[in-house]
């Protein structure tokens, strides 16, 4: 059993959200997750859809995160392009939040996420893909076109001749053939992984990351040899058919093959406890602790191409670490502090004292708009609306019972917004109390609309 340690006990640290290092696979803060008009949308960018005051991005810095990479959804079999980013929690602008020099990417999907809203249901597209070949065909075709489109370009500036009209959409896809735009794949089934890993093979580029990787287990050496790494759910299964051959172990397994494995979240809140996802591979697979740290630590900044920079204390590198109370990988262990870029962006202390200064705040303002919705004296209402028509029965004159304050108003509404979104969801045939999970940003209400 592990105890938590005596506070005379030697902090541990860990780097770059070392234990979180690098959220290899984060929708935080993204106000648009999914372009999905189109089956390809390599041309947009989640950097110009990014919400820097998401409450989410101090939540993950009081769990240890200090680098994520923010993709894209998974309703397109090509998507869009993503952005690696710190957590400068406070900064003024979005793009302060950006890490410098990190490699470009850009997000691909395969299996039900791409085409499982358009070939049933009431909500059904055309659009295609509808079928898994169709996901295959859609990206060759993309890639096709963008090798001839480079190609263009290329003998176009050798004649110096004017080039053909810009496509940012084929700019995007001819940057991962040259090599310039790592892919990051979200992936389930087996047959799918190796159908990438042989597109990969013919248009002679090497993938990033296969994302989530549930069945990469079974197919451990091709993700090998055709990809950077895995980016894996630690123990996520049986929240669709398509990933009931999903183990505990696959991280493990993946390691022994020599992968570089990573775990991720594709979740705000699971973000905030990545050392505890850390410690599954130990617990299934008998991985060694330091091994195991590594999945959210130093493997997912390889995976970005960034381990230059963060993934591991040492001489040099950015100052990206996290303090903890104990063992990384014990339950009992906290966070004490979050350091970026050697800036403290998050304490116990400091969040205690925020905390007890909001609280203050938050009763001042209730106790000022209780005061400003009390009747006013000598009939009416508070607005002086001059009705002195006779009381009724236990009633304030006028005839009517007390008008509710701004906070019953404000609490009568939600209610009632929260009642009819439930409702709604029944009529529909939906359990309103379900998680839709590994669905890469796409809500609930996202599919359903699909």
């Amino acid at each position: 059993m592990i105890r938590r340690p005596p506070r005379s006990t030697p902090l541990y640290s860990s780097a770059a959200s070392d234990v979180y290092k690098r959220q290899c696979h984060s929708h935080t803060g993204l106000t648009d997750i999914n372009e999905g008009g189109q089956s390809c949308s390599a041309e947009v960018r989640v950097s110009d859809a990014m919400d820097h005051t998401d409450i989410s991005w101090y939540r993950q810095l009081a769990g240890g995160i200090t680098t994520v990479n923010q993709l894209h959804g998974s309703a397109n079999a090509i998507g869009g392009q993503n952005q690696v980013a710190k957590p400068r929690w406070g900064a003024p602008l979005p793009s302060d939040f950006f890490f410098e020099g990190a490699p470009d990417g850009i997000k691909f999907a395969l299996g039900e996420n791409p085409k499982r809203g358009n070939s049933y249901g009431g909500n059904a597209t055309n659009r295609y893909p509808q079928t898994r070949m169709g996901v295959e065909a859609l990206i060759r075709d993309r890639f096709t076109a963008a090798r001839e489109y480079a190609a263009t370009m290329e003998r176009s500036a050798d004649a110096n001749a004017a080039p053909p009209r810009r496509d940012l959409e084929l700019e995007a896809l001819a940057q991962i053939l040259s090599g310039e735009r790592l892919v990051h794949c979200h992936s389930y089934r087996a047959d799918e992984i190796l159908m990438l890993c042989n597109v990969a093979r013919d248009f002679g580029f090497k993938i990033g990351t296969f994302q989530h990787a549930l069945e990469a287990y079974k197919v451990a050496a091709e993700v090998r040899e055709a990809a950077i790494g895995a980016s894996a759910f630690s123990d996520w299964w049986a929240y669709k058919v398509e990933v009931q051959d999903a183990i505990p172990y696959a991280g493990a397994i993946m390691h022994d093959v020599g992968v570089v494995v990573s775990f991720n979240s594709d979740s705000d809140e699971l973000a905030r406890r990545m050392n505890i996802e850390a410690a599954k591979a130990v617990r299934y697979g008998n991985l060694d602790p330091a091994e195991a740290l590594k999945f959210v630590t130093l493997n997912p900044a390889i995976q970005l191409g960034i381990a230059d920079r963060v993934g591991s204390l040492e001489s040099g590198k950015d100052a990206d670490f996290v303090v903890w109370s104990g063992d990384p990988l014990s339950t009992f262990s906290r966070p004490e502090a979050t350091y970026v870029d050697g800036r403290r962006y998050f304490s116990l202390e400091d969040d205690a004292e925020m905390r007890a200064r909001n609280e203050s705040e938050r009763r001042r303002i209730i106790q000022r708009i209780l005061a400003d919705s009390k009747p006013a004296a000598g009939g009416g209402d508070s607005e002086g609306s001059g009705d002195n028509r006779p009381a009724g029965p236990g009633g304030p004159p006028g005839g009517r019972g007390p008008r509710p304050g701004v906070l019953g108003l404000a609490t009568a509404a939600a209610e009632n917004a929260l009642s009819n979104h439930v409702l709604d969801l029944i009529r529909q045939g939906q359990d309103p109390t379900s998680a839709i999970c590994g669905d890469c940003g796409m809500t609930l209400q996202d599919l359903l609309n699909r």
